[in-house]
């Protein structure tokens, strides 16, 4: 397992730098990459943020200048056409492309944004990712999918009730700590690989999920899936103590021990 990822299981979660981290994750499907001129692109995005948003100093006007940047002069917008392209959730692979997904590129959006202090964060929205502008003061929320339009309550609410459940209120979204967005990033490859019948690499993306976010109960447990499809007792039994040594939830702990007492004995 790729060190780099090790030591993002490790370090605390406000240490992150998602642009990094993305790059760091995509580099383990792209063995040998040189990593300098995605840094590179990313310290040039930095420098045309530092200059269009010079005077920008409320969220309205930040997110307009990160749209100015990001989908005007760097040309970043969705993959509409091929949504499902797994080069969409691969960081390297959407600097090169300049499309993605909405996890994707709101990475690319908060990671470029924090680079110059300002306050943002990915919103975790039932179907899709948004990224929120600013914190206190009048907060903006941007699409970056769709070139950063403006999302405004009727737009969040729609988006909240076509996704999630339609009688429930809605009353907020949540903003996804770093980990949580990376396991997005990686979680979207997962799905996808497992949709084109790739077993190994999806057993391979949930296995990475556990290093770099160990604390994931749902990674754990689809990994013993995989690992049990793959007829690896010994490794599923692992993957399903893991998980009792992380949940105090009553009811998953019952299952997982149902599970553990229903494999053979080596």
């Amino acid at each position: 397992m790729n060190e780099d990822l090790n030591r993002l299981g490790l370090v605390e979660e406000d240490d992150i730098d998602l642009d990094e981290a993305a790059l760091s994750l995509a580099l383990l499907d792209h063995p040998g990459t040189d990593l300098d001129p995605y840094y590179d692109l990313l310290d040039t995005i930095e420098a045309r943020l530092e200059i269009v948003g010079d005077d920008a100093h409320d969220p309205a006007a930040r997110a307009d200048a990160l749209a100015a940047v990001l989908a005007g002069e760097f040309g970043f917008v969705g993959d509409a056409e091929t949504y499902d392209d797994p080069d969409n959730a691969d960081l390297i692979r959407v600097l090169d492309r300049r499309r993605g997904l909405p996890v994707s590129l709101s990475i690319l959006w908060v990671a470029t944004a924090r680079r110059l202090g300002w306050s943002a964060d990915l919103l975790d929205v039932p179907g899709h990712v948004l990224v929120l502008i600013g914190a206190d003061a009048d907060p903006v929320i941007v699409d970056p999918f769709s070139a950063g339009i403006r999302v405004d309550r009727e737009r969040l609410v729609a988006l909240v009730q076509a996704f999630g459940e339609p009688d429930r209120a809605v009353t907020h979204v949540a903003a996804m700590p770093n980990r949580a967005v990376l396991v997005r990033l990686l979680q979207n490859q997962a799905s996808r690989a497992e949709q084109a019948g790739k077993g190994r690499r999806t057993l391979e993306l949930y296995t990475r999920m556990t290093v770099m976010a160990p604390e994931t109960v749902h990674a754990w447990w689809e990994r013993a899936r995989l690992e049990l499809v793959d007829n690896d007792i010994a490794a599923a039994r692992g993957s399903l103590g893991a998980i009792l040594e992380i949940t105090r939830d009553p009811a998953l702990r019952t299952r997982v021990s149902e599970t553990l007492a229903s494999l053979p004995t080596e």
